[in-house]
């Protein structure tokens, strides 16, 4: 979970460090200074809201009924966090490499407006934002207990290096290669939305609100293959199967725990664990290159018609 609460905020926070970046240093381009207070109130603001988020989802989650209700919520977490996941990844396919001019227009356009409330919300959507995808994105990979995903090394790793390499990027060269940022963190966030879409798979098969194509003699669900001799999913898995078959595994057990947390790893997918998985991935990159090819086209429109 760490390591995915580093990408989660690494991501995240560096997102809307770069667009507070890009409005404040097109005011000061522009001999606007005196808005970036308003700026930062906006910010600030957008903070303090992002933890008030926080606070009532975990509130909301830990007295919501019954275990039973909690794993129905669980597993929706699940799917809306792999869904958000996504759409993030498209999104930034599609405007990272346009966002500094239609923000600027953006800001231009609020400045002539003289619209000080306007210039606050603005930042403050901002920020509410990505604090919102992140207290979902936390909720997912901590199984609802969002204060563990806060408290973890990760989580804060992932804010001082977003400030380092943000601040890096305004206050020094500007040669960090923040596309080769976000396509190394676009890949791993793929990598964990399959791992979030792929669990909730499994809940839904546990709790026999979805059944399999593939089944033992006793109709329950089967497993594809099981990899519980390379690597168990759980230490006690390790220890069950040392149990079983006095042999240890090749790879560890506390291995097969990070695997499965990082990237849904399972011992012994269903078969429907086994194909969404896979499509998924096929999927995403199929979409990716079509949002791609799409703003090269409608880029390559826009040079034709200025010239």
């Amino acid at each position: 979970m760490d390591f995915q609460a580093f990408l989660i905020t690494f991501r995240e926070v560096l997102e809307a460090l770069l667009i507070v970046g890009i409005i404040t240093t097109y005011l000061r381009k522009i001999n606007e200074t005196r808005w970036h207070k308003w700026v930062w109130l906006g910010v600030f603001l957008g903070f303090i809201a992002s933890c008030v988020v926080a606070l009532i989802f975990q509130v909301v989650f830990t007295g919501y009924g019954t275990m039973a209700s909690q794993i129905h919520l669980k597993y929706a977490i699940l799917f809306a966090s792999a869904i958000l996941l996504t759409h993030m990844i498209l999104f930034m396919a599609k405007q990272f490499n346009d966002v500094k001019g239609k923000m600027e227009s953006k800001i231009t356009y609020l400045v002539a407006a003289g619209s000080i409330a306007n210039m606050v919300l603005h930042s403050f959507l901002v920020v509410l934002r990505e604090g919102v995808e992140t207290v979902f994105f936390f909720a997912a990979i901590s199984g609802g207990d969002i204060q563990q995903a806060i408290q973890s090394w990760g989580a804060l790793l992932g804010v001082i290096t977003a400030i380092v390499v943000s601040y890096m990027f305004f206050k020094g060269t500007r040669r960090i290669p923040l596309g080769s940022f976000f396509k190394i963190t676009g890949v791993f966030l793929v990598i964990i939305a399959a791992g979030l879409l792929v669990q909730g798979i499994g809940i839904l098969q546990d709790l026999k609100i979805m059944g399999s194509l593939y089944k033992t003699a006793g109709g329950e669900v089967a497993e594809v293959y099981n990899l519980e001799w390379l690597m168990p999913e759980h230490p006690l898995d390790e220890e069950q199967y040392i149990r079983d078959t006095g042999n240890h595994p090749v790879i560890s057990g506390q291995v097969g725990i990070f695997m499965k947390a990082f990237m849904g790893y399972s011992q012994g997918p269903s078969l429907e664990e086994f194909i969404i998985y896979w499509s998924y991935y096929v999927l995403v990159l199929f979409l990716v290159a079509r949002v791609r090819l799409k703003a090269l086209q409608n880029k390559s429109s826009e040079t034709r018609s200025f010239l």
